[in-house]
C-alpha cells in the first residue's frame, strides 16, 4: 500500500522554524493522532528533540515535521498548515481521510 505524501504550507512550515528557533533543545515538529476528543481522534502536536527510526520525516523551509506510522494512516493526503484568523491563530490540518471534524479542528472522525 502506498501512502500519500502528508504536506506542510509554507505558512506552517515558516512557524514551525520560528517556535523551534525559540527553543533549541526541541527543535523537531510531532504531529500525532490519538483517540478522544469530540469526535473520535484528535491531533496533538510536541515539540520534541529527536526523531524515531520509523517516523515519517517532512522538511520544509528550515521546519521538520515527523508523524509515526500508526498517526500517518489516519493523516493519508493531509496538509498541515497555520491560519491566523479572528478566532486566534493555530496549526489547522485538512485531512482527506476524516468524514467529520469539530468547529475547533483539532478533531475528526473516519
Amino acid at each position: 500500500m502506498t501512502m500519500s505524501t502528508v504536506t506542510v504550507t509554507e505558512r506552517a512550515a515558516t512557524r514551525i522554524a520560528e517556535i523551534a528557533e525559540s527553543e533549541p533543545a526541541a527543535s523537531v515538529l510531532r504531529v500525532s493522532v490519538e483517540g478522544g476528543g469530540c469526535s473520535g481522534f484528535q491531533y496533538k502536536f510536541d515539540l520534541v528533540g529527536n526523531r524515531a527510526d520509523d517516523d515519517f520525516v517532512i522538511e520544509r523551509d528550515g521546519a521538520v515535521v515527523v508523524i509515526d506510522p500508526v498517526s500517518l494512516q489516519y493523516m493519508e493526503g493531509a496538509e498541515i498548515d497555520f491560519v491566523d484568523d479572528l478566532i486566534g491563530a493555530a496549526f489547522k490540518i485538512n485531512n482527506p481521510v476524516a468524514s467529520a471534524s469539530c468547529g475547533c479542528g483539532t478533531s475528526f472522525s473516519i
